[in-house]
């Protein structure tokens, strides 16, 4: 069998003596889809609303500056909100543990009864977990909160979207910007094979195929994107 790294004491050492990474892909992921999203469908409504291409090319930039920095920006702050919050659990635990360890231990004892553990094991466990104060928090915070010690970067979540956002959202304006002919046309494939490239992608972190992935993504997207255009294409009749 085949695994995806090595378990010699070496390897298992090099990998873990930093622990564990903070992983960006969300951000990534959720800045790509988005950015690709709205842009093709700003596109696809101005298209619908038989818009000239100089208007089309005019709106899909002011989207993707706009949105792509309103975007980084909500992520800056919900990211770091999430940090502010883990520091005040943090805080909160230093201080009962310094208060009321006896207390604190009876809550770890029931956090693992509750996972089967009873006697001298259990007896073990919580002397274990309650030794080292730094190792006590971070199981209450796992435990109690379900917090993770790996804590994201707002800074860097937010440069992840808002660099996704900006090289999938230019996608769908490319046809346009450089003059392709059926670039309404031209753009509807691009974009589609972008949403595909980046369901496909996001499968390198799941066990769903590629293929499935790419086409879910795909799929999701050009409904949004179809809506945006049957929208524009009735208010271009009505108005």
């Amino acid at each position: 069998m085949r695994l995806e790294h090595s378990h010699s004491p070496e390897a298992i050492r090099h990998r873990l003596a930093h622990g564990p990474k903070v992983s960006y892909l969300k951000d990534v992921i959720y800045g790509g889809i988005d950015g690709t999203i709205t842009t093709f469908a700003i596109v696809a409504g101005a298209i619908g609303a038989d818009l000239p291409t100089r208007i089309v090319i005019i709106l899909g930039i002011a989207n993707i500056v706009a949105d792509g920095l309103s975007m980084a920006a909500a992520n800056y702050s919900g990211t770091k909100a999430e940090v502010e919050d883990y520091r005040r659990l943090r805080a909160m635990e230093e201080r009962h543990i310094r208060a009321d360890p006896s207390g604190e231990r009876a809550e770890v004892r029931e956090i693992y009864r509750n996972k089967g553990y009873r006697g001298s094991d259990l007896d073990d466990i919580v002397g274990l977990l309650t030794q080292r104060r730094e190792v006590w928090i971070d199981t209450m915070l796992a435990e109690e909160f379900g917090r993770s010690s790996v804590i994201a970067s707002p800074l860097k979540a937010a440069l992840a979207t808002f660099a996704a956002f900006v090289a999938c959202g230019a996608v769908p304006l490319l046809p346009f910007l450089v003059g392709m002919p059926a670039a309404a046309t031209s753009a509807t494939l691009l974009t589609a094979l972008t949403f595909f490239a980046i369901g496909s992608a996001k499968s390198r972190w799941s066990t769903r195929h590629f293929f499935w992935s790419g086409l879910e993504t795909a799929a999701v997207g050009l409904a949004a994107a179809g809506a945006a255009f049957a929208i524009g294409h009735v208010l271009e009749q009505v108005l």
